[in-house]
């Protein structure tokens, strides 16, 4: 009978430890989340408001040029610098750049009619929901991919670089069917990652450190798999 009591208690304790681990897990995931869809949030409504205020004036502008590469830097600064920086400090530096992103982005509301940029970005918004429930819920070790979509991420970057100057319809289309294949990729294997990054033992400021970076990782996911989606089935101006 005592036996009994005793594996009881330590089953109970053990259970309860398991609760909490979950609970810890599913805060921070939800974090995460939160301050991701906020980044896209912020993004979208910079991106509206800069086109209605400024027109084309900016598109033609030089000025563009800077916020087209300050996200650059700051994405580059914030990767870099992530273990230095304080969590508030590394959070307002997030928004900084979904913001500079959103002036960038406006760029699209001149390219594309206002329904299909709608229509693609629900179409986007479902199919990350969808993959990024497949990476955290999938017992199957994602962290082979790794590698592999890497390598697809700087062959899309090189051929994008390339066909700025070569102007080919034909290869447009490949590199954005092969950008939705690599960032749908990296949805699941980034929210697998991220899932693997918590520590139920982590301080705060580590802990906000993680949301931060992770945050990001999915917020460029996103914007990413959209942009390539926008190319292949948005309706031009």
């Amino acid at each position: 009978m005592s036996n009994f009591d005793q594996n009881a208690a330590t089953s109970s304790a053990i259970g309860r430890g398991g609760l909490a681990v979950d609970a810890g897990l599913r805060s921070y995931m939800l974090r995460i989340y939160n301050y991701m869809v906020a980044g896209v949030g912020l993004t979208a409504v910079v991106a509206w408001l800069t086109y209605q205020l400024t027109g084309p004036a900016l598109l033609q502008s030089p000025l563009m040029w800077v916020f087209i590469l300050a996200p650059l830097g700051l994405v580059f600064f914030i990767s870099t610098r992530i273990n230095t920086l304080s969590a508030t400090t590394a959070r307002g530096l997030f928004f900084l750049y979904a913001a500079l992103v959103g002036v960038s982005l406006s760029i699209l509301f001149h390219i594309y009619t206002n329904s299909s940029i709608t229509r693609v970005f629900f179409i986007a918004a479902a199919t990350f929901g969808a993959l990024s429930i497949f990476g955290y819920t999938t017992r199957r070790d994602l962290s082979g991919l790794g590698t592999f979509l890497f390598m697809g991420l700087i062959g899309v970057i090189i051929a994008s670089v390339v066909n700025f100057f070569l102007r080919s319809s034909g290869l447009d289309w490949l590199i954005s069917v092969v950008g939705v294949g690599v960032f749908a990729g990296l949805t699941a294997y980034d929210t697998q990652r991220i899932k693997t990054m918590y520590d139920s033992t982590d301080d705060e400021t580590t802990a906000g450190r993680k949301s931060v970076i992770a945050a990001l990782s999915l917020y460029l996911d996103f914007i990413n798999l959209f942009m390539m989606m926008l190319r292949l089935a948005g309706g031009r101006r």
